[in-house]
């Protein structure tokens, strides 16, 4: 059985999808969630998924090795950056190379980096207007939206679609996809 790590930082939209793609496999489960937010709704998710959840501790997990302790105690496989919002420190990318994935809302390398996250992103491509965006699921390497790219899928943008609207599109693709390469990574 292969143990999942989510680091989130919002309501948990993405984290919820992955929990349900993993019910009742007997190839992996989310075991472990920790959250940068108090009060987020990925804690109100992992509380009524009975899996045990954390609060980030910024300092700790900017300047100590702290979390990649945790993470490796609980056996953790593969860690799913599921709308975390802070750069992942060197020291634990280095701690699981090839191991941490991310999801951005966009197509990737446009649109990326520090700040370019949720309506941001989506603002940026309305007002470029583009003609497509999508997804990235990538690896997590040093800098913001960098690691190497596992995934990208497309959705058109329509003259009428605002940033909420094209924020729908790319959710629909997100929850269709994610959960199914981080199922993929398990296998390799």
């Amino acid at each position: 059985m292969k143990n999942i790590a989510i680091l989130a930082s919002g309501a948990g939209s993405n984290a919820q999808k992955i929990i349900d793609h993993f019910k009742g496999s007997d190839k992996a489960a989310v075991t472990l969630i920790l959250c940068n937010k108090p009060g987020a709704g990925v804690f109100t998710i992992a509380e009524n998924e009975h899996i045990p959840s954390i609060l980030i501790d910024k300092e700790r997990f900017f300047r100590s090795d702290d979390y990649i302790q945790l993470l490796k105690e609980a056996k953790i496989d593969l860690v799913v950056l599921a709308g975390f919002l802070w750069k992942v420190p060197a020291n634990l990318v280095q701690a699981f190379p090839d191991r941490i994935i991310n999801i951005h809302p966009a197509l990737l390398p446009k649109y990326g980096g520090k700040g370019m996250y949720g309506h941001f992103v989506h603002d940026a491509v309305i007002s470029a207007k583009e003609t497509e965006s999508g997804i990235t699921i990538h690896f997590v390497n040093e800098k913001y939206d960098d690691g190497a790219t596992i995934l990208q899928e497309r959705c058109t943008i329509t003259p009428d679609d605002t940033p909420e609207t094209l924020a729908k599109k790319v959710q629909v693709l997100e929850h269709k996809y994610y959960p199914l390469i981080v199922e993929r990574l398990l296998t390799l």
